[in-house]
Protein backbone atom coordinates (compact mmCIF):
# COMPACT_ATOMS: atom_id res chain seq x y z
CA UNK A 1 0.00 0.00 0.00
CA UNK A 2 1.38 3.24 -1.05
CA UNK A 3 2.03 6.09 1.41
CA UNK A 4 0.02 8.59 -1.02
CA UNK A 5 -3.29 8.12 -2.10
CA UNK A 6 -3.55 10.96 -4.36
CA UNK A 7 -0.61 12.98 -5.68
CA UNK A 8 0.21 15.53 -8.25
CA UNK A 9 3.12 14.82 -10.70
CA UNK A 10 4.62 17.92 -12.59
CA UNK A 11 6.50 16.74 -15.36
CA UNK A 12 8.79 19.89 -17.34
CA UNK A 13 8.09 20.03 -21.11
CA UNK A 14 12.13 20.06 -21.65
CA UNK A 15 11.58 16.26 -19.97
CA UNK A 16 10.15 15.33 -22.99
CA UNK A 17 13.18 15.96 -25.32
CA UNK A 18 15.14 13.37 -23.79
CA UNK A 19 18.73 13.90 -25.72
CA UNK A 20 16.62 15.52 -28.30
CA UNK A 21 17.37 19.52 -28.84
CA UNK A 22 13.36 19.79 -29.54
CA UNK A 23 10.29 18.02 -29.93
CA UNK A 24 9.07 14.60 -28.09
CA UNK A 25 11.42 11.93 -27.95
CA UNK A 26 9.64 8.36 -27.90
CA UNK A 27 11.92 6.75 -25.71
CA UNK A 28 11.47 9.37 -22.94
CA UNK A 29 7.67 9.38 -23.60
CA UNK A 30 7.88 5.28 -23.19
CA UNK A 31 10.01 6.10 -20.01
CA UNK A 32 7.75 8.70 -18.52
CA UNK A 33 4.58 6.32 -19.28
CA UNK A 34 6.09 3.10 -17.66
CA UNK A 35 6.83 5.03 -14.29
CA UNK A 36 3.44 6.72 -14.30
CA UNK A 37 1.92 3.14 -15.01
CA UNK A 38 3.46 1.21 -12.80
CA UNK A 39 2.05 3.99 -9.65
CA UNK A 40 -1.60 3.96 -11.14
CA UNK A 41 -0.64 0.12 -10.71
CA UNK A 42 -0.27 0.85 -7.22
CA UNK A 43 -3.53 2.40 -6.63
CA UNK A 44 -2.46 5.99 -6.31
CA UNK A 45 -4.84 8.29 -7.60
CA UNK A 46 -2.43 10.04 -10.24
CA UNK A 47 -2.68 13.96 -11.43
CA UNK A 48 -0.08 15.13 -13.85
CA UNK A 49 0.55 19.41 -15.01
CA UNK A 50 2.64 18.95 -17.43
CA UNK A 51 4.89 21.58 -19.39
CA UNK A 52 5.70 23.10 -22.76
CA UNK A 53 9.17 24.38 -22.53
CA UNK A 54 10.19 21.69 -25.59
CA UNK A 55 8.04 23.14 -28.04
CA UNK A 56 7.83 26.90 -26.58
CA UNK A 57 8.73 29.33 -23.91
CA UNK A 58 6.69 32.04 -23.42
CA UNK A 59 9.95 33.58 -21.97
CA UNK A 60 11.65 32.94 -25.01
CA UNK A 61 9.16 36.31 -26.15
CA UNK A 62 11.66 38.65 -23.99
CA UNK A 63 14.19 38.74 -27.05
CA UNK A 64 11.80 38.80 -29.72
CA UNK A 65 8.33 40.41 -31.07
CA UNK A 66 5.81 38.22 -29.53
CA UNK A 67 4.17 40.33 -26.58
CA UNK A 68 4.51 38.11 -23.46
CA UNK A 69 1.48 37.58 -22.75
CA UNK A 70 0.71 36.54 -25.99
CA UNK A 71 3.70 34.03 -25.88
CA UNK A 72 2.48 32.62 -22.63
CA UNK A 73 -0.48 31.56 -24.56
CA UNK A 74 1.34 30.11 -26.90
CA UNK A 75 3.10 28.02 -24.17
CA UNK A 76 0.02 27.12 -22.91
CA UNK A 77 -1.10 25.34 -26.21
CA UNK A 78 2.07 23.78 -25.80
CA UNK A 79 1.32 22.02 -23.01
CA UNK A 80 -1.87 20.56 -25.02
CA UNK A 81 -0.14 19.07 -26.99
CA UNK A 82 2.45 17.78 -24.52
CA UNK A 83 -0.64 16.03 -22.54
CA UNK A 84 -1.96 14.52 -26.01
CA UNK A 85 1.18 12.65 -26.08
CA UNK A 86 1.08 11.56 -22.49
CA UNK A 87 -2.51 10.72 -22.93
CA UNK A 88 -2.08 8.68 -25.98
CA UNK A 89 1.07 6.61 -24.56
CA UNK A 90 -0.67 5.95 -21.48
CA UNK A 91 -4.01 5.18 -23.38
CA UNK A 92 -1.65 2.63 -25.14
CA UNK A 93 -0.29 0.70 -21.84
CA UNK A 94 -4.25 0.09 -20.78
CA UNK A 95 -4.60 3.29 -18.42
CA UNK A 96 -7.77 5.30 -18.72
CA UNK A 97 -7.28 9.06 -18.88
CA UNK A 98 -8.71 12.51 -19.24
CA UNK A 99 -6.83 15.43 -20.66
CA UNK A 100 -8.49 18.36 -18.96
CA UNK A 101 -7.66 22.33 -20.02
CA UNK A 102 -7.54 25.34 -18.42
CA UNK A 103 -8.50 26.99 -22.27
CA UNK A 104 -11.49 25.24 -23.45
CA UNK A 105 -10.77 23.11 -26.68
CA UNK A 106 -13.95 20.90 -26.52
CA UNK A 107 -13.20 18.77 -30.06
CA UNK A 108 -9.63 17.51 -28.07
CA UNK A 109 -10.12 18.03 -24.01
CA UNK A 110 -12.49 18.33 -21.52
CA UNK A 111 -12.59 21.60 -19.50
CA UNK A 112 -11.41 21.73 -16.18
CA UNK A 113 -14.45 21.33 -13.66
CA UNK A 114 -12.55 20.58 -10.38
CA UNK A 115 -15.57 18.54 -9.11
CA UNK A 116 -15.52 16.48 -12.14
CA UNK A 117 -11.32 15.87 -12.42
CA UNK A 118 -11.75 14.50 -8.67
CA UNK A 119 -14.28 11.96 -9.74
CA UNK A 120 -11.97 11.31 -12.44
CA UNK A 121 -9.57 10.84 -9.80
CA UNK A 122 -11.55 8.32 -7.59
CA UNK A 123 -12.22 6.12 -10.62
CA UNK A 124 -8.56 5.42 -11.27
CA UNK A 125 -8.33 7.89 -14.21
CA UNK A 126 -4.81 9.71 -14.63
CA UNK A 127 -6.00 13.52 -15.17
CA UNK A 128 -3.53 15.26 -17.28
CA UNK A 129 -3.85 19.01 -16.86
CA UNK A 130 -2.97 21.23 -19.81
CA UNK A 131 -3.03 25.07 -20.86
CA UNK A 132 -1.49 25.68 -16.84
CA UNK A 133 -3.42 27.96 -15.05
CA UNK A 134 -5.25 29.30 -17.75
CA UNK A 135 -3.85 32.73 -17.18
CA UNK A 136 -0.59 34.70 -18.73
CA UNK A 137 2.31 35.04 -16.45
CA UNK A 138 2.15 32.00 -14.42
CA UNK A 139 4.31 29.10 -14.91
CA UNK A 140 3.28 25.72 -14.65
CA UNK A 141 5.18 25.08 -11.13
CA UNK A 142 2.38 27.66 -10.22
CA UNK A 143 -0.23 25.45 -12.30
CA UNK A 144 0.77 22.37 -10.06
CA UNK A 145 0.88 23.93 -6.86
CA UNK A 146 -2.39 25.75 -7.77
CA UNK A 147 -4.60 22.13 -9.06
CA UNK A 148 -2.62 20.52 -5.89
CA UNK A 149 -4.46 22.46 -3.25
CA UNK A 150 -7.52 22.15 -5.37
CA UNK A 151 -7.60 18.70 -5.90
CA UNK A 152 -6.14 17.85 -2.26
CA UNK A 153 -3.46 16.16 -3.01
CA UNK A 154 -1.58 14.90 -0.61
CA UNK A 155 2.23 15.61 -1.89
CA UNK A 156 3.62 17.33 -5.41
CA UNK A 157 6.21 15.18 -7.01
CA UNK A 158 8.69 17.37 -9.35
CA UNK A 159 10.28 15.04 -11.21
CA UNK A 160 13.97 16.65 -12.52
CA UNK A 161 17.34 15.09 -14.06
CA UNK A 162 18.70 15.90 -10.65
CA UNK A 163 18.46 13.76 -7.19
CA UNK A 164 17.06 16.68 -4.93
CA UNK A 165 17.73 19.82 -4.00
CA UNK A 166 21.49 21.18 -3.34
CA UNK A 167 22.74 24.07 -1.70
CA UNK A 168 24.51 25.06 -5.52
CA UNK A 169 23.88 23.59 -8.42
CA UNK A 170 25.75 20.07 -9.20
CA UNK A 171 26.66 20.04 -12.08
CA UNK A 172 28.51 23.57 -11.76
CA UNK A 173 29.41 23.19 -8.59
CA UNK A 174 31.41 20.31 -6.82
CA UNK A 175 30.94 21.48 -3.30
CA UNK A 176 27.21 21.41 -3.36
CA UNK A 177 25.20 19.63 -0.58
CA UNK A 178 22.38 17.86 -1.04
CA UNK A 179 19.64 18.28 1.75
CA UNK A 180 17.54 15.35 2.41
CA UNK A 181 14.54 17.27 4.00
CA UNK A 182 14.49 21.14 3.91
CA UNK A 183 12.04 23.22 4.96
CA UNK A 184 9.57 26.30 3.10
CA UNK A 185 11.47 28.88 5.48
CA UNK A 186 14.53 27.31 4.48
CA UNK A 187 14.16 27.48 0.95
CA UNK A 188 13.19 31.19 1.31
CA UNK A 189 16.27 31.78 2.91
CA UNK A 190 18.44 30.58 0.93
CA UNK A 191 16.86 31.44 -2.27
CA UNK A 192 16.95 27.92 -3.52
CA UNK A 193 15.67 27.53 -7.21
CA UNK A 194 13.06 24.57 -6.07
CA UNK A 195 10.20 26.24 -8.39
CA UNK A 196 9.05 30.14 -8.41
CA UNK A 197 7.76 31.44 -5.64
CA UNK A 198 4.34 32.09 -5.52
CA UNK A 199 4.17 28.22 -6.14
CA UNK A 200 6.50 27.83 -2.63
CA UNK A 201 3.94 30.02 -1.01
CA UNK A 202 0.89 28.24 -2.25
CA UNK A 203 2.21 25.06 -0.84
CA UNK A 204 3.68 26.19 2.40
CA UNK A 205 0.09 28.08 2.74
CA UNK A 206 -2.24 25.04 2.31
CA UNK A 207 0.42 22.46 4.17
CA UNK A 208 1.53 20.34 0.82
CA UNK A 209 4.98 19.01 0.99
CA UNK A 210 6.69 18.83 -2.68
CA UNK A 211 9.31 15.93 -3.47
CA UNK A 212 12.14 17.06 -6.21
CA UNK A 213 13.44 13.90 -7.67
CA UNK A 214 14.89 12.21 -10.36
CA UNK A 215 12.21 10.60 -12.72
CA UNK A 216 15.17 9.17 -15.10
CA UNK A 217 15.93 6.18 -12.43
CA UNK A 218 13.59 3.86 -12.87
CA UNK A 219 11.45 3.26 -10.03
CA UNK A 220 11.65 6.42 -8.33
CA UNK A 221 8.65 7.70 -8.52
CA UNK A 222 6.94 4.54 -6.88
CA UNK A 223 9.48 4.57 -4.47
CA UNK A 224 8.48 8.12 -3.51
CA UNK A 225 5.40 7.51 -3.49
CA UNK A 226 5.86 4.39 -0.96
CA UNK A 227 7.40 7.08 1.33
CA UNK A 228 11.08 6.66 0.50
CA UNK A 229 13.00 9.80 0.38
CA UNK A 230 14.33 9.24 -3.45
CA UNK A 231 15.33 13.05 -4.00
CA UNK A 232 14.51 16.15 -1.75
CA UNK A 233 11.17 16.59 0.87
CA UNK A 234 10.31 20.23 1.88
CA UNK A 235 8.23 20.29 4.16
CA UNK A 236 6.30 23.03 7.15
Amino acid sequence: MAKYKRILLKLSGESLMGDQNFGISAAALKHYTSEIYELAQEGVEVAIVIGGGNIFRGIQTEESVIERAQGDYMGMLATVINGMALQSALENKGIFTRLVSAIEMNRICEPYIRRRVIRHLEKGRVVIFGAGTGNPFFTTDTAAALRGVEIEAQIIFKATRVDGIYSADPEKDLQAVKYDVITFDEVYEKNLKVMDMTAITLCKENKIPIMIFDIHKSGNLVKAANGLNVGTLVVQ
